[in-house]
């Protein structure tokens, strides 16, 4: 449904580091680091597929947002699909390693879908995962 997602976070290289490494076992990669200026710029995460969907970190405030509009202020939920269970189980533990905290360890919760909680620095609940077979 989408192309591309993107949110900004107060740290961009702190940011960077652990979606890193809670994105890996979900098969993204951080392709490209863009710096525009002290403490703001942004990077990508794709599968490297071309023209495959790709999520954006950045930090600094976006043209596109108001003044008063700032990081963290209005926290945002993403699900990243994950190919298996142990891919959602290795998101989980990468992101309580990196500095996420947990806000909801490995499950089933709507059957069938298998699926784990994080909340980034700024609080963003992030979630991955994966609808298991019949």
């Amino acid at each position: 449904m989408f192309d591309h997602l993107g949110i900004v976070v107060s740290d961009l290289k702190a940011g960077a580091t652990l979606y890193a490494h809670i994105l890996a076992p979900l098969g993204y990669q951080l392709l490209e680091r863009h710096r525009t200026g002290p403490g703001e710029g942004w990077v990508v995460f794709s599968t490297g597929e071309p023209q495959s969907p790709f999520f954006v970190l950045a930090a600094g405030r976006p043209t596109f947002w108001p003044d008063s509009a700032r990081a963290g202020m209005s926290p945002v939920h993403l699900c990243f699909s994950a190919p298996s269970r142990d891919a959602v189980d290795r998101f989980h533990a990468q992101g309580l390693a990196h500095g996420a905290r947990c806000n909801g360890p490995p499950g089933i919760r709507r059957a069938p879908f298998y699926d784990a909680f994080l909340l980034d620095p700024d609080d963003n609940n992030i979630e991955a995962g994966t609808y298991l077979p019949d």
